[in-house]
């Protein structure tokens, strides 16, 4: 996923009300961006990390930026919740992502299970549907080289609930797959956080138990494209 405009740097001030952020541009100005990520930001609250910006013209928004990247330990982080699901789209159609590759047709946001929507929806004749779920993944509490990314960074019931949509898909007879995107280049390894939401590991458990699928894939980050760079160990 390539960024449409180019990205201005500056330093975080501070994070608040969730969904706005205040940065000191490199020209010295101070201007209030969007934060496109409902989760805590755990790891990534960092006064005075440079961060990146998408400037935005549209006379309609309150926000003329919205934030995209922080640097945290000299390793990018993108943060921005919106782009995942293209992101992974995007690589299942170039044949990127071994483990969902096949398919002919791909639809993003189809209704299903108890008023859910999963993110990415294959389908190809003589195959069971399947369905992909995917969570962002930004959290690594541990800075050390050989240190996983961890989810989730808050208590999520949304989460936990899209763990037993899948498995009841997988019960159905369909193919279900929990997706989960490092969006950060120093995290070679993923994990869950069982510490955080204790509910969310025991439904993963569940999860797995009924035949869901986990797969993790980490991310090439730069100011000017975020695009999957390969498979993440998983370690339970």
């Amino acid at each position: 996923m390539k960024f449409e405009t180019p990205l201005i740097s500056g330093k975080l001030i501070k994070r608040y009300k969730r969904f706005m952020a205040d940065v000191e541009l490199d020209d010295g100005s101070v201007v209030t961006a969007h934060c496109a990520n409902s989760g805590s930001m755990l790891s990534l609250n960092v006064l005075g990390a440079r961060v990146w910006l998408t400037p935005n013209d549209n006379p309609k928004r309150k926000l003329k930026f919205t934030w995209e990247i922080i640097e945290i330990n000299d390793a990018l982080v993108g943060i921005n919740t919106q782009h995942p699901n293209r992101i992974v789209s995007d690589a299942i159609a170039a044949g990127e992502i071994a483990e969902l590759t096949g398919y002919e047709h791909l639809k993003r946001e189809v209704k299903y299970g108890e008023n859910s929507r999963i993110d990415i929806f294959l389908q190809s004749e003589g195959k069971p549907d399947c369905y992909v779920e995917v969570k962002n993944v930004t959290m690594k509490r541990d800075l050390a080289k050989k240190a996983p990314a961890e989810f989730p960074d808050a208590v999520t019931a949304r989460g936990a609930k899209h763990l037993v949509e899948l498995a009841n898909m997988v019960r159905a007879g369909h193919r279900a797959v929990m997706f989960y995107l490092v969006q950060r280049n120093d995290a070679k390894s993923f994990t869950l956080a069982p510490d955080i939401d204790p509910t969310y590991s025991a439904e993963f458990a569940k999860a797995i138990t009924a035949g869901v699928e986990v797969v993790a894939y980490g991310c090439d980050i730069t100011p000017l494209e975020i695009s999957i760079s390969g498979p993440c160990a998983i370690e339970t």
